[in-house]
């Protein structure tokens, strides 16, 4: 594996390469600037498409340009998305802008500076648009297509400032032209096609000649919902050459790039005219090591390439991405040669915040599947898997996981553009939708998933300490709680509506009754609490003193109907499995004092009893260890954390695993593999144990929003000699280093200037710790 210097786009070898190294001068710009005074029109194409396939449209326009050009901006946006050149170089770096977003509503343009792309006389624009997310297949059933609409339409607008002062708008217009070119097909789920022989060249020149191309149409769209982007880009990044090249039994031609990553194959390929290279996309091999695609379900994920018979033609495709690890290869001509396949790994430009490492390998592995789990599936919306016909941004995996994404990357931009859609696509009743841009079109109501609602922002305050987003979504947190409070019964208990509850927890698959079900009103009640806990404490920090008062009360009487319902005599809880005492624990459900110290030992009795393996799903993992640790059972947090039996953690470490599973045992014990109906091997929900990691094996620990405080308190435990983390937080680096030697514990950690610190140091046992209270600054201990 190896990380580009630059992202950088390789076109085929039909576009000239003399202008390979100056594309890329054309960069977006800070969105954060005032929005344009929108003169341009939206332009759609005229050229009749074949509504099975509907290839990608190309649209072109030349202009002259008088005198010296002191300055350039382009604004950009699209229903599809787009990619862009002006005199044959392209703009910016980014793919599958605009984004994604609930269309209808919010959608985004981009800022470009491209004067270093224009210049004094006659000048061209190109762009090409495709399905994308606007009207490409998405979700499920027969009619999946349109979702938003069914045209494609561009608005472009270049505003040129020349050296004498003067101003000139070139905008998209009646007086633009439209045609064909290489993008045949193109669709997010089923991949592309790209015809090398139909590559107009030079087509986005201003020397082409588009007498044969026809004229545009204009439209009229709501430009009121136009917004600056916010968030980061969708970039190229680490790029992988095989790591090997074999036949299958069933005489497959397959390669294997050793890790499964979300993007793209860069394929070079020289033969007739015409000769199709088919290239099929998966994440695993069967037990016998074949080609394995059942669990894509109906997206094809597959690039067809077709040769012009003029030399190497070099492909990519432009609107699709794939999730995969290997690749089927029919009809190449030629051996399959290591130097004519690149694997690009693409996903939205974050930067990388923090490391983690031990003296445990499968642990570091873990890591290691945890953050290629978040790129591969943060590709502008965070979704749940990258590969098969789903690739939505469901609420519930997102909250799950915040807390995780924020030590591995700043997320900040990410979420805050994300729960911008997630506010827009709230129900008028209040209910949070299931996945966001909502293309389901249930009800939502969810609880664990609506609950995203309130969790992120005030887990990204805590994070970041910016009450921007506190500000943003406030009146997003109370419709959610309005919603529940309007179907709570008389007895202050909320029994509504249809929820996921502990998704994909533990079934045993017999009838022994050891499967591990959670009644999902209990979790309802426990998330209903939640939330009006996190909405209580942003009332506090924006000084909303009435909605203080209002759910300071209305908490205290849904935790005591939660303590009637579910909260038997004995103090066991109604459905007694490890994700009721977890929530119970972790959202301080249950009364302070004995009744929660014996919750928390009915938990570790039920770990126990599983042979000390995790028994939770969706809603109960992110917590577990957590609240093992927080009353005193770290040993038994790191049994779980080292388990490497189903279910664990370390269980598809042990498989393989290069990204974290959907399900605890996607490929069983037998090598056989679960329900391929819902079965992906890149799913990001269950490594949300990385918080903890960070936490108490690096012992990084926020005490006051933005990490303006700081705890620093590694827990020993695991037969870990050493770990290390580090994290740029918004208050500046963080680092947390130790390691035992001869019985002795050496540390050294890094507080960041204007922060404040407690480090605790322990010894060698884990049970004596040193308290030291500091300022920023570089320190070093040994116990």
């Amino acid at each position: 594996m190896k990380k580009l210097p630059a992202p950088v786009r390789v076109l085929p070898l039909l576009l000239a390469f003399s202008f390979y190294n100056d594309y890329l001068k054309a960069q977006s710009l800070p969105q954060d600037t005032p929005s344009p005074a929108w003169t341009a029109s939206w332009i759609e194409s005229t050229v009749r498409e074949n509504d099975s396939i509907r290839p990608a449209q190309y649209f072109r326009k030349t202009f002259t340009a008088a005198k010296k050009i002191k300055s350039a901006v382009a604004y950009i946006t699209s229903h599809g998305v787009y990619e862009a050149w002006i005199n044959g170089k392209r703009v910016g770096d980014a793919f599958l802008t605009p984004g994604w977003t609930s269309y209808k509503k919010r959608l985004q343009y981009q800022r470009y500076d491209v004067t270093a792309l224009l210049g004094k006389g006659t000048n061209s624009i190109g762009v090409i648009l495709g399905n994308g997310w606007y009207r490409g297949s998405l979700g499920w059933g027969q009619d999946n297509r349109n979702r938003w609409g069914n045209t494609l339409a561009l608005l472009c607008q270049v505003e040129v400032i020349f050296t004498d002062g003067s101003k000139m708008v070139i905008g998209s217009d009646d007086t633009w032209k439209t045609g064909g070119g290489s993008v045949q097909e193109n669709e997010i789920y089923h991949g592309e096609t790209i015809n090398a022989g139909l590559q107009q060249a030079g087509w986005n020149t201003a020397s082409y000649n588009d007498a044969s191309w026809s004229a545009v149409k204009t439209s009229a769209n709501d430009n009121s919902i136009l917004v600056p982007t916010i968030n980061e880009l969708v970039r190229k990044h680490e790029t992988f050459t095989p790591v090997k090249i074999f036949t299958t039994a069933k005489g497959e031609q397959v390669i294997d790039f050793g890790q499964n990553l979300v993007g793209w194959v860069i394929v070079k390929a020289a033969g007739d005219a015409g000769r199709r290279i088919t290239i099929k996309h998966t994440e695993v091999l069967d037990r016998d090591g074949n080609f394995y695609t059942e669990n894509l379900r109906s997206a094809r994920a597959t690039a067809s390439y077709i040769l012009s018979g003029k030399g190497e033609d070099v492909f990519e495709p432009h609107f699709t991405f794939y999730g995969f690890r290997y690749i089927k290869v029919e009809g190449y001509p030629g051996e399959l040669k290591p130097e004519n396949f690149t694997a690009v790994a693409v996903y939205s430009d974050m930067k990388p915040t923090g490391t983690f490492s031990c003296s445990n390998p499968l642990l570091n592995q873990l890591q290691h599947n945890i953050t290629w789990g978040q790129r591969g599936n943060f590709l502008d919306v965070p979704t749940d898997c990258p590969q098969r016909d789903e690739r939505l941004g469901w609420t519930g995996d997102a909250q799950a996981f915040f807390r995780t994404a924020s030590y591995n990357y700043d997320v900040k931009s990410f979420f805050s553009k994300w729960m911008k859609d997630v506010a827009a696509d709230q129900r008028p009743d209040g209910a949070v939708t299931h996945v966001v841009p909502d293309v389901l079109n249930t009800d939502g109501g969810s609880s664990g998933w609506s609950d995203v609602g309130t969790i992120i922002p005030w887990q990204m305050y805590e994070v970041y300490g910016d009450k921007q987003i506190l500000v943003d979504q406030y009146a997003s947190m109370k419709k959610w709680i309005g919603y529940m409070e309007s179907h709570t019964d008389s007895l202050d208990l909320y029994r509504y509506g249809w929820h996921y509850g502990d998704w994909l927890s533990y079934r045993s698959g017999d009838d022994g009754g050891t499967d591990a079900i959670t009644d999902k009103f209990e979790i309802a009640q426990c998330f209903y609490a939640h939330s009006i806990q996190l909405t209580l404490d942003a009332a506090k920090v924006l000084g909303q003193t009435a909605d203080v008062e209002k759910y300071t009360a209305l908490l205290k009487r849904i935790k005591a109907a939660y303590n009637r319902e579910y909260v038997t005599g004995s103090g066991r809880l109604v459905s007694n499995t490890q994700t009721s005492y977890v929530l119970a624990l972790q959202f301080d459900m249950l009364p302070e004092g004995p009744m929660r110290t014996k919750a928390a030992s009915y938990l570790a009795e039920n770990v126990g009893r599983y042979g000390n393996h995790l028994t939770t799903g969706f809603l109960g993992t992110p917590y577990l260890c957590h609240v093992l640790s927080r009353f005193g059972y770290n040993d038994l947090a790191y049994i779980l954390l080292l388990q490497d039996t189903f279910p664990s953690w370390l269980y598809p470490v042990k498989k393989g695993a290069t990204t974290i599973w959907e399900r605890w045992d996607g490929i069983k014990p037998d090598g056989s593999f679960q329900n391929a109906g819902m079965n992906s091997f890149n799913h990001y929900a269950y490594g949300a144990i990385g918080d903890w990691m960070y936490q108490n094996i690096a012992g990084i620990k926020s005490a006051a929003p933005g990490f303006k405080k700081i705890i620093i308190k590694p827990i020993m435990g695991g037969n870990l000699t050493w770990a290390e983390g580090t994290y740029e937080s918004a208050a500046g680096l963080i680092s947390s280093k130790w390691k035992i030697e001869n019985n002795k514990v050496m540390m050294d950690v890094v507080i960041p200037k204007g922060a404040t610190a407690e480090i605790y140091v322990p010894d060698a046992t884990g049970k004596d710790y040193a308290k030291y209270e500091v300022v920023g600054g570089s320190y070093h201990y040994e116990k």
